[in-house]
């Protein structure tokens, strides 16, 4: 029996930790060495935090079997009644309750959103929606009673040299890396191991007579896969998509269906085998060839860093013909590595998450 893959918790969820610990140091003076963090998801997770000094916790990110840069990371929080004058430039993300407004800043090793595109937008720092709905959580759970705004900074041992091995900076991230995490959760895509447990999946469909599989890319695409097809039909490949087909090699399956974001479906579009941002970046020059194509929309003199930036400069009809062409020439690639492969499946089904929209592309040959 293969070992079970570790998980962990994301940057996310140990920033709400931390948040929560100084806040209760700070409003009923409790010094915690764990903390109850509520996950998106309604599960929760138990977080060990370790106070620094006064009003200044911190917390080491859990190490897991995922191929993730920031695991072992040691994160800050620092707890100020008034804004600290040393931050580098940003305006403060607010999280605002009944009872509070509480200001969060980037500090060291954490860092500023600077161009447009993202979620968050420029001159933030670059804390994700999802831990900032967390942190506010927390926040309302501690905070029982009216109080004066409370200014926190979170901080990151090594942020910045971290963040040289991720995307950030050719995203616009500057000065360290992100607090991210849809979930709160970091499930496990080391390569051997993940793609084993890819392969024990698409096994256990095979022995039971299933003729369609269904790859998903990403927690949209998951989450909209299983309101549409039976979970056993379901294989979620992390960015693994080469290898994920591989392993279909000597199965009756007869048809893939592939769903995942429109910026993930763009890579595979472009030939990547894996769409981790360790491989490579999207060619905006083809984009812009392909959006041209498309719609007809010429953005040869504009300059784009996220592909949803391209997105939002495009009508609602023009971006279902561009998601179009991603995946009729997303059905290309899966051709050619499917005859790479001597794989003998005919029929594809490429579906495309965009704004809780599924843009569809069928073919068989």
């Amino acid at each position: 029996m293969k070992p079970k893959l570790r998980s962990g918790y994301s940057t996310g969820t140990h920033a709400t930790a931390i948040v929560g610990a100084v806040l209760n140091e700070y409003i009923y003076n409790y010094i915690l060495k764990n903390i109850k963090v509520i996950l998106p998801k309604n599960n929760f997770a138990l977080i060990e935090v370790n106070q620094e000094n006064k009003w200044h916790f911190s917390s080491i990110k859990t190490d897991n079997d995922d191929i993730d840069v920031t695991k072992g990371c040691c994160i800050h929080a620092k707890l100020y009644k008034q804004k600290p004058n040393t931050l580098k430039e940003q305006n403060a993300s607010i999280v605002q309750t009944n009872n509070i407004n509480l200001f969060l800043y980037a500090g060291d090793g954490v860092g500023v959103v600077r161009k447009k595109g993202l979620k968050i937008e420029p001159s933030y720092p670059a804390i994700n929606p999802v831990p900032l709905n967390m942190i506010k959580l927390i926040t309302q759970t501690i905070v029982t009673k009216k109080t004066k705004d409370i200014h926190i900074v979170i901080e990151v041992d090594d942020g910045i040299n971290i963040a040289t091995k991720t995307a950030n900076s050719k995203v616009g991230v500057i000065g360290g890396i992100s607090i991210l995490g849809t979930r709160g959760i970091v499930k496990p895509i080391s390569s051997s191991a993940y793609i084993n447990s890819i392969q024990a999946e698409i096994d256990v469909i095979n022995a039971n007579g299933y003729e369609n599989i269904v790859f998903t890319l990403g927690n949209t695409a998951l989450d909209w896969a299983k309101k549409q097809y039976e979970a056993i039909e379901i294989v979620e490949i992390g960015n693994f998509i080469y290898d994920a087909s591989r392993c279909l090699k000597n199965t009756n399956i007869k048809q893939i269906i592939f769903i995942t974001s429109v910026a993930k479906m763009c890579k595979v579009a472009q030939g990547f085998k894996n769409t981790h941002n360790r491989y490579g970046s999207i060619d905006f020059n083809i984009v812009k060839k392909w959006v041209r194509i498309s719609t007809k929309v010429d953005l040869s003199n504009e300059e784009f860093l996220t592909l949803k930036a391209v997105i939002q400069t495009l009508e609602d009809e023009k971006i279902v013909s561009f998601i179009d062409m991603l995946n009729k020439q997303t059905v290309e690639m899966f051709k050619q590595w499917l005859k790479q492969l001597d794989i003998d499946i005919k029929s594809i089904k490429i579906i495309t998450i965009e704004k809780n929209k599924a843009i569809q592309r069928s073919e068989e040959w």
